[in-house]
């Protein structure tokens, strides 16, 4: 019997469950494969005792649209950089991706499906190169990944953030107030960028263009006529006014490699009435509401297309790919070409365009 290794890194993301289920249905038509899950990534293989466990149809029966992972996740350490605790009470790593490779022999496992971000396929090449077999399917909210038109996860958290802007339209308007949606984004905005469009904000802030407090309250001060007027704005949490870096913060988590970004709309509040804004503003921070929960019908169909492909690139030893989304293709591409730059928003992308027609301002 054939085993094959399955596991989710990064951050949780809607539609997690779905491949797992699609690649355990379409395992189960084959009568020398087997599935195993490792629990929290690559920790469930390491960790002593070992955390794995059987993935059969009864363990994946109905968990396609539940959110989150049945597997767990976790975006700390990893095995070349496994957290450790040096004598001095300070925190440092090390590399235990040869024992890794070691276990997953004594596992008899054939292949693995590393399913995350961008993060975690740079894992997966990593290991590749050391000669794992190994597939990748990308996963992120925030849809900047390389090489595919789309990842799961990322409509039902455009659609989270849209429901915001809907909400706060109304309230703006009530009150003749300026309200500040922060939207998740570190590097890329097309979380901010497709709810600003889809619910109608008149402003929209991203990290791949900086931004002038200036001219955003101008664009304010253009929606207010004798103090009566509302305008909703969607930031990403990456973004920053020109000459600015990020709001961010050092994390004190053990092994989380990021800065902690925050405060970007609170910041962008006080940016605003430094320039002259008089209008009551206010903010909301959506942060992992956009993560969880269930699913919408998009991200289920393109996770469980992804979750087959997953399985017959194992088949066909088609390794060190990762599973893409070319319109109207499920293919694959090299984990090098995928992990060799972000897909951030640039100026010539369409929905810009689309933007700026209807007179949406991003602050540039």
């Amino acid at each position: 019997m054939k085993r094959v290794l399955v596991l989710t890194g990064g951050g949780d993301c809607p539609g997690l469950n779905a491949v797992i289920r699609a690649i355990v249905k379409r395992a189960s038509q084959e009568k020398d494969w087997e599935v195993i899950g490792s629990m929290q990534g690559f920790n469930g293989v390491l960790n002593e005792p070992q955390e794995i466990k059987v993935l059969d149809d009864k363990a994946v029966r109905g968990i396609h649209f539940q959110g989150g992972t049945i597997l767990e996740s976790t975006n700390k350490g990893g095995p070349f950089a496994w957290p450790v605790k040096n004598k001095d009470g300070s925190w440092g790593s090390v590399d235990r991706s040869d024992e890794l490779i070691k276990k997953l022999q004594l596992l008899g496992v054939e292949a693995v499906i590393n399913i995350g971000g961008d993060g975690s396929q740079r894992i997966s090449q990593a290991l590749f190169e050391k000669g794992m077999n190994i597939i990748g399917v990308p996963k992120t909210i925030d849809n900047d990944v390389a090489n595919t038109d789309s990842t799961f996860g990322f409509q039902t958290a455009v659609q989270i953030a849209t429901d915001a802007v809907d909400k706060l339209v109304t309230t703006a308007a009530s009150h003749n107030r300026v309200i500040i949606l922060e939207a998740m984004g570190r590097d890329a905005g097309w979380i901010a960028m497709n709810a600003a469009v889809a619910g109608g904000a008149e402003v929209c802030l991203i990290p791949e263009i900086p931004y002038d407090p200036e001219k955003v309250n101008k664009h304010i001060e253009s929606r207010f006529h004798k103090d009566r007027g509302f305008v909703n704005i969607v930031i990403a949490e990456g973004a920053h006014a020109k000459g600015e870096s990020q709001s961010s913060v050092k994390s004190d988590e053990v092994g989380y490699a990021h800065r902690k970004l925050t405060g970007a709309a609170a910041r962008l509040r006080e940016e605003l009435k430094a320039a002259g804004c008089q209008h009551d503003i206010r903010e909301t921070v959506l942060g992992h509401l956009q993560r969880g929960g269930v699913p919408i019908a998009y991200d289920r169909v393109l996770a469980t297309q992804f979750g087959v492909k997953a399985f017959e690139l194992v088949k066909e030893e088609k390794y060190g790919h990762m599973v893409s989304y070319r319109h109207p293709y499920i293919t694959s591409v090299p984990l090098k070409s995928a992990i060799s730059k972000p897909n951030l928003v640039t100026p010539d992308t369409a929905l810009i365009k689309t933007a700026r027609g209807v007179g949406i301002s991003f602050g540039d």
